[in-house]
């Protein structure tokens, strides 16, 4: 058996073949480009942590008749209110690691 010939293309034909492997390289590199951008992407989303939260059990002592007034999230703090023996106390705690940040009292005028 004989196989059958392609008949060679014509010049127009063979520009046209070359102008569309073009077109097809150009999109096979644009599509590479924008998948290793994502993978690049997550890849740093995942790695970047930063110390990540550990889930831990901590335990804070209030004054003796205190009590929480409220309690809110500001930022990257936890803020806690609390009402101690007439007077408010703002206590303020890093939201990822518990630990105090700060602390601020209000008092009345003699």
């Amino acid at each position: 058996m004989t196989e059958p010939d392609a008949p060679e293309p014509t010049p127009e034909q063979a520009a046209l073949f070359a102008r569309v492997r073009r077109l097809m390289l150009i999109a096979g590199l644009t599509t590479a480009l924008a998948v290793a951008a994502v993978l690049i992407a997550v890849g740093y989303r995942l790695f970047r942590t930063e110390g990540s939260a550990v889930a831990s059990d901590i335990t804070t002592t209030l004054p003796k008749g205190a009590r929480i007034v409220s309690t809110g999230v500001a930022g990257d703090r936890l803020v806690v209110t609390l009402d101690i023996g007439g007077s408010v106390e703002i206590r303020t705690f890093d939201a990822r690691t518990l630990k105090p940040t700060g602390r601020l009292r209000f008092a009345s005028e003699p």
